[in-house]
């Protein structure tokens, strides 16, 4: 077995560069991750751009990013097989945070709720021994008070690695706005966490399910008809907020924001809403303020609005299981695999350029 780890370190922000670390020894209670897919967001690009606040919820320089990682038990210790309930061989999908192990939040599964903040995959300061701290790796250390669960290794990799957008639209699209059979539900972005928010929404029954995107997205767009929406907007070609209320009848119960980079669509939202209607905002804006936010609406319409980052470890299991179940809806989800050294043009093709 090789003794050095080839990874993608981001440097300073838009500086990728290959490296390569020792391959970390493993102890009773720790485990080390082949890596077979890690999957790519929004938050991703932001982090390559440095469009993040520089504390310690964000990024540090240097890292390796990688935050949805997917992959192959490689090494484990005895306790932490007793621990997580893998073996080594088992397919595994990884939760983002890693916990202390001490508190009550790590009792109970939910890291990124860690007392003592133990931290974050994708997000770790690559100097902190072993080094491999995220997914843009060929191997990832597992932390002993790391959250995953098994995955059927007959899925696909680049079907199995939806996991977590699919968490995230079943956290944001249905549990955290409590959407129900009555509710009309608008998702503003039609990448992958806004399609799995259309997945999410017509599970819980949603009685209408409208998508919004930009003229590049017709794909996306019909993409989401097919998985269940009953009506999509190009942003470019109509005014949404006269579109989207046209398509509903007069607003909606629920609107979910998942456009990065688009502080406006927050104005949006709140313009498409009812009253006591429930907004969740997940697209990272880059550090841009809304210009001319309408607060007086938010009173008078008795409007919730409510951040979200990420999402319960339930969501995270459910969202394997419904892999698993019906994988051949996420396939056409899955658009590229690029390799380990294109970890750069992967980023940048999320983005659009």
């Amino acid at each position: 077995m090789a003794a050095r780890v080839p990874a993608m370190v981001l440097t300073k922000p838009k500086t990728l560069e290959a490296r390569e670390f020792a391959r970390p020894a493993i102890g009773a209670d720790d485990g080390l991750l082949r890596i077979e897919a890690c999957g790519i967001c929004g938050s991703d690009y932001e982090q390559y751009e440095g469009a993040q606040p520089q504390h310690e919820d964000y990024t540090p320089y240097p890292v390796i990013p990688g935050h949805e990682p997917l992959g192959i038990i490689e090494e484990i210790g005895a306790n932490a097989r007793q621990r997580w309930g893998v073996r080594g061989g088992d397919r595994v999908a990884m939760r983002s945070g890693y916990g202390c192990g001490r508190c009550e939040a790590c009792a109970r599964w939910e890291p990124r709720l860690c007392a003592k903040r133990g931290g974050t995959y994708g997000y770790t300061d690559v100097n902190k021994t072993p080094h491999l701290w995220g997914g843009y790796a060929e191997h990832m250390y597992l932390s002993p008070h790391s959250v995953m669960k098994k995955v059927d290794p007959r899925i696909p990799a680049g079907v199995a690695v939806m996991f977590n957008p699919l968490a995230a639209g079943l956290s944001w699209a249905v549990g955290v706005p409590r959407t129900g059979p009555g509710d009309r539900v608008v998702i503003l972005g039609a990448g992958q966490r806004g399609l799995c928010c259309v997945i999410a929404a017509r599970e819980a029954g949603a009685r209408q399910i409208v998508v919004t995107g930009l003229g590049r997205d017709a794909q996306k767009l019909a993409l989401a008809r097919e998985l269940g929406a009953h009506a999509t907007v190009d942003v470019e070609a109509r005014d949404v907020v006269e579109a989207v209320r046209e398509a509903t009848g007069g607003g909606a119960e629920v609107i979910v924001d998942t456009t990065p980079y688009a502080p406006q669509s927050l104005n949006h939202a709140v313009a498409m809403a009812v009253r006591k209607g429930r907004i969740v905002v997940a697209g990272l804006k880059g550090l841009r303020a809304a210009n001319d936010f309408p607060v007086d609406d938010v009173i008078y319409k008795e409007l919730t609005i409510r951040g979200v980052l990420s999402m319960p470890v339930d969501e995270t299991f459910r969202a394997v299981e419904y892999i698993e179940s019906r994988p051949r809806v996420f396939e056409r989800m899955h658009t590229a695999s690029l390799p380990l050294d294109q970890a750069e043009a992967a980023i940048q093709a999320l983005a659009g350029h």
